[in-house]
């Protein structure tokens, strides 16, 4: 069955920078998109940014947009969440999820209703 390990969280000041990588493994691993979701202390789980796996086409919340990057390797099943100029409020869990349901043509799934594959998260705390 395919799993989805997080890596790279940490302890990070303000305005400072974070790369988080998330491999996938199993033999057939096919997401139609893979999304990042993070959960802050007492509240659910809310989409950060995404990439459809064939198209490359990326969304992002307006909370991140212009701050995060979401990024994909070409030949495998891993994808990366580049986290520039931290805020406090970026503190929480983060998530690598798969979608593998079509649901349109460049489609980014954004709702954890939809999540077909969780990763156990990787902890992310920003320091004033």
């Amino acid at each position: 069955q395919v799993q989805l390990v997080e890596s790279g969280g940490g302890l990070v000041q303000a305005g400072g920078s974070l790369r988080l990588t998330c491999e996938a493994s199993g033999d057939t691993f096919r997401p139609y998109s893979m999304s990042w979701f993070y959960q802050a202390p007492g509240k659910v789980h809310e989409f950060v940014g995404g990439i459809n796996w064939m198209s490359g086409t990326t969304d992002y919340s307006d909370s991140v947009k212009g701050r995060f990057t979401v990024s994909r390797d070409n030949t495998g099943g891993t994808v990366y969440l580049q986290m520039n100029n931290l805020k406090p409020e970026d503190t929480g869990v983060y998530f690598c999820t798969a979608d593998i349901y079509y649901r349109g043509r460049g489609y980014v799934n954004r709702f954890a209703n939809d999540v077909t594959y969780w990763g156990q998260g990787t902890q992310v705390t920003i320091s004033s």
